[in-house]
């Protein structure tokens, strides 16, 4: 046997491990979850609340002082990284504008029991968008970032749920779509065993969707967002933060996106304004 061909026998091999590798690991790649539980005066140190109350078996995390009446309620679900606690930026910038904001957890992140995987996710999020509508009068709003985002669109349409109105912040298309994008060297596609398949998922949702795009997302490329964006048949409305990476758009809660992006969503903008993109430097 000659060099030529041992050599493409051990890179054969090679590849085949690879595969299998991340075949097996794929959800390490996936999730990046805090395991830790915060204790209570950390939260409050930021705050936030346990919700609906502290233990094990909590959902998630409210404003200390959220209040009692609101103009509606926003469950956000977070990125793959770290906990929902760490997300306090939306309370700061929704709470002036009217609303409560539920800071979801998932099972498997900040000391919650569960699987990491999209099924446990999303039926979880069902679960506490439930909890939500026994413990709060008016509208509930979903609120995706990231990986979040495929949870959100997936959840908002599962049966019994009725939403008010979505809003997606960096989102994808779908996971396997993403994967093989950025694993281009590899069948990334029909490895993938969690879709998140939001263009297939809110194939018929009507509420409306607003969709906040990184212009240079080096995570999930804007392509991938544009294309949910496109699939959309519902009213939908676009933000594009030209110059934002994943983990850079304007999080400030003085930004004046944040008012808009409610307008729309809670039917308070004019016609025109639920059309076209709107284009932000950052």
């Amino acid at each position: 046997m000659n060099a030529a061909i041992r050599f493409c026998i051990y890179a054969a091999i090679g590849y085949g491990l690879l595969t299998l590798l991340v075949f097996f690991l794929q959800r390490r790649m996936i999730y990046f979850p805090d395991p830790d539980r915060p204790a209570p005066e950390i939260v409050q140190a930021v705050g936030l609340q346990y919700w609906p109350a502290e233990g094990k078996r909590y959902k998630g995390f409210v404003d200390r002082a959220h209040p009692q009446t609101a103009r509606g309620t926003l469950i956000v679900f977070h990125g793959n990284a770290g906990a929902a606690w760490h997300r306090e930026y939306y309370v700061r910038a929704l709470k002036p504008l009217g609303y409560r904001v539920v800071l979801a957890e998932y099972p498997g992140y900040a000391g919650r029991p569960g699987t990491l995987s999209e099924a446990s996710l999303v039926k979880d999020a069902v679960d506490t968008i439930k909890e939500v509508r026994k413990a709060f009068e008016g509208p509930i709003y979903l609120l995706g970032e990231s990986m979040g985002c495929g949870v959100a669109a997936a959840a908002a349409v599962w049966e019994d749920i009725s939403t008010a109105g979505l809003i997606l912040i960096t989102p994808w298309d779908s996971l396997p779509d993403l994967a093989q994008s950025l694993y281009w060297y590899l069948p990334a596609r029909f490895l993938t065993r969690d879709r998140f398949d939001s263009v297939t998922n809110l194939r018929a949702y009507s509420g409306p969707v607003a969709v906040a795009v990184a212009g240079r997302d080096e995570v999930i490329p804007k392509r991938h967002s544009m294309r949910l964006y496109g699939s959309l048949k519902a009213p939908k409305r676009l933000w594009i933060f030209e110059g934002a990476g994943h983990n850079s758009w304007p999080t400030d809660p003085g930004a004046a996106w944040w008012g808009e992006v409610m307008a729309f969503v809670a039917g308070d903008a004019s016609p025109s304004a639920g059309q076209e993109s709107t284009a932000l430097g950052r």
